[in-house]
């Protein structure tokens, strides 16, 4: 092979197994790394140079096996099949091996080129097992490389490997599942002996016995339904002997292969103690039935809490700089005989409208750093299925509450995490009540005005919006599923793995942090940045109107749309533009005030002549609960693929957080 020839290599494993971490590693990328379930949810690609080669490497779904239950089983296994992968890397958790081999077992049926990734070798090195790796290569005639993702070791072997076994000749891997079932095979696979397709006639012929809905569509399209109805009768023959289903008997088989290669190649006296891990009996308290959730609660709190006591204190210096900035800015330009639009521009468009938004930026790197923490620990894991037991209770689905989880981040991603979800009306479920989910973008609009109406329980009044944000979810949900015919059927159970508690690298968690709070600060200079300069464009015309009157532009939409917030208490056109912005990005909430008032530094001034405490609370009830921003909107119909559905989710959005916010001031009045 010549200098710089590309060797093309997958990453393949179940959800948890380190795949990502070991794609980091390699590449030196930024794939999300959490320690939980289904974090990737689209492949990603990236490179790196090794011994005078290229390797391009992309990272898939975790998948626990071939068989497409989800979309995401779907991109990693049409990946596998249908691409042209010189080597399939299969990254599993050798602490879980019975669980982890069974996609590599299924990935060397498909004939596939595979090196099989022991990952997390410094945790069974903890735990005292001993995998004889040499035997294992014997027995599955491939090679085996251990590595540890975490702890960088071994990675050099698994290059070392990659680049020796490219070209290794695809060959055929065969489970024996006994003479009753390969006869069926067989007859399938005569029924098959032209077919032109990148799965083989074997694995094809499994495939139909095992019930695999969209290989037995894709190979009558193909016009092979012969074929299928052959498997049918067999499946029917089997099953009448056997007296249980076929696709059972099949995993069995497999699952004795993977028990006898354990059996012969892994080592371990495990006294009862030791079985009882460190996170079992961490989980025998977090997991609890009685203090599970008020630990999550808990945990939620004091997120909040450090939140605005650690970054409250970076952000005062930040709105102080903006301010000297604005004046510097503003006396200079007036030296220089700047025309007053100009300087207008500067000091109340760009300056006031983004500086007010940028100043929280150290709450919201404080906030990622925690969730990131918690996530990547395990503990965010044990949060969905604490809350499954109150959602199954409920007759919702527990699987929902994973992309409501990943929603405190960005509502766009946790929406796409939706792919994770098998049952068809589950995801739509999901997807719709996503957006109630409170995201890191509405967080400085809290920010704002806790700071100015509630100073002394500002943790307390974000944990509630947070709090009621996934109440709402849950409460839609529940009136989707008993109301809308689409959604309504047998509630799916949450089946997960609990991964193990893991001290995660401080690299790691802040690698994690700044990825997503640079997309906070690549928004301020891109869509918040465009967003403050309509709203000053249109709040300084038409010229005869002084700037952000009631006469001009901006005036006359804020007049149009004020009367509707009357019954929230909120009836000045600034919050209705403030709230018809939000809709491109709700930071441009915060930048609009910004925008109108001068600044940063005026709206503790200015705010409190048109709030009261109780219009300021069912003004950040309305930002919460109303449609995210444009980017959520694009991505509902993306995954959807339906303009009814989000035009649906935007309407109901929108009138859930009118409703919500009028309840509450007309409540409030009576009460106070």
């Amino acid at each position: 092979m010549e200098k710089n020839d590309v060797i093309k290599v997958a990453l393949a494993g179940n959800p948890n197994s380190g795949k990502s971490t070991i794609f980091n590693a390699l590449t030196g990328g930024h794939a999300h790394v959490g320690n939980w379930p289904g974090v990737t949810v689209e492949k990603k690609d990236g490179e790196f140079n090794y011994s005078n080669h290229t390797f391009a490497i992309t990272d898939l779904p975790g998948t626990y096996s071939l068989t497409s239950y989800s979309i995401d089983e779907r991109i990693a296994r049409d990946f596998i099949v249908r691409e042209d992968q010189d080597i399939i890397v299969t990254v599993t958790d050798s602490t879980n091996l019975e669980r982890n081999l069974y996609l590599t077992i299924s990935i060397l049926e498909l004939g596939a080129n595979v090196i099989l990734d022991l990952n997390m070798a410094d945790i069974i090195e903890q735990n005292k097992i001993r995998i004889d790796v040499d035997k294992m290569k014997e027995v599955l005639e491939i090679p085996v490389v251990l590595t540890s993702g975490l702890k960088m070791t071994g990675l050099s072997e698994l290059k070392k490997r990659i680049v020796e076994f490219r070209n290794n000749q695809k060959r055929s891997f065969k489970i024996d599942y006994g003479r009753d079932i390969e006869e069926s095979i067989k007859r399938i696979e005569l029924e098959l002996e032209n077919i032109k397709s990148p799965y083989p006639k074997r694995f094809l012929s499994i495939k139909i016995l095992e019930g695999d809905v969209e290989i037995i569509e894709e190979l009558k399209k193909m016009g092979y339904s012969n074929a299928v109805d052959t498997a049918f009768r067999e499946i029917s023959k089997l099953e009448k002997k056997f007296g249980f289903d076929i696709e059972t008997e099949i995993v069995e088989k497999r699952y004795g292969l993977i028990e006898s290669i354990i059996h012969k190649c892994v080592n371990k006296a495990a006294t009862i103690e030791e079985r009882l891990t460190t996170s079992d009996k961490i989980d025998k308290i977090l997991t609890n039935k009685w203090l599970g959730i008020p630990i999550f609660a808990f945990m939620l709190w004091i997120t909040f809490q450090l939140t605005f006591t650690i970054g409250g204190f970076f952000a005062d210096y930040i709105d102080l700089f903006f301010g000297w900035f604005a004046g510097l800015s503003s006396g200079w330009l007036e030296t220089t005989g700047a025309p007053q639009w100009l300087l207008s521009f500067i000091s109340d468009g760009l300056i006031g409208g983004v500086g007010s938004v940028v100043i929280f930026l150290p709450n919201i790197m404080i906030l990622f750093l925690l969730l990131s923490f918690l996530e990547d620990v395990g503990y965010m894991a044990r949060a969905a299925f604490v809350m499954d037991r109150i959602m199954h209770a409920i007759g919702l689905p527990g699987k929902s509450f994973i992309p409501m989880i990943l929603g405190f981040g960005c509502n766009v991603p946790a929406i796409m995490s939706a792919r994770t979800i098998s049952s068809e009306r589950d995801r739509l479920l999901t997807i719709l009540i996503n957006p109630f989910v409170s995201c890191s973008a509405r967080l400085p609009v809290y920010l704002l005005f806790t700071g100015i109406f509630f100073k002394r329980n500002e943790g307390l009044v974000v944990f509630s919006l947070y709090s009621l944000g996934i109440l709402v979810a849950v409460l839609s949900a529940r009136l989707f599923k008993s109301t809308i015919p689409k959604l309504k059927g047998p509630v799916s159970p949450l089946v997960m793995e609990l991964p193990p508690y893991r001290l995660p690298s401080l690299k790691g968690v802040l690698i994690h942090m700044w990825e997503r709070s640079s997309q906070f600060l690549k928004k301020a200079g891109t869509i918040i940045l465009a967003g403050v300069v309509i709203v000053w464009l249109l709040a300084n015309f038409p010229l005869s109107a002084g700037y952000a009157s009631e006469a001009s532009l901006i005036g006359h939409i804020g007049k149009f749309l004020a009367p509707l917030f009357k019954p929230a208490g909120f009836a000045f056109w600034q919050a209705s533009v403030a709230l018809f912005f939000g809709i491109i990005a709700k930071e441009i909430v915060v930048g609009t005030f910004g925008t109108l008032f001068g600044g940063a530094g005026n709206l503790s001034t200015a705010l409190p002549h048109y709030f009261t405490q109780l219009s300021a609370l069912s003004f950040m009830v309305m930002s919460l609960l109303y449609i995210p921003c444009i980017a959520s909107i694009g991505v509902i119909y993306r995954e959807t693929n339906s303009w009814k559905w989000t035009t649906f989710s935007v309407a109901y959005s929108i009138f859930i957080g009118w409703l919500s916010a009028v309840v509450i001031y007309q409540i409030g009045l009576i009460i106070f």
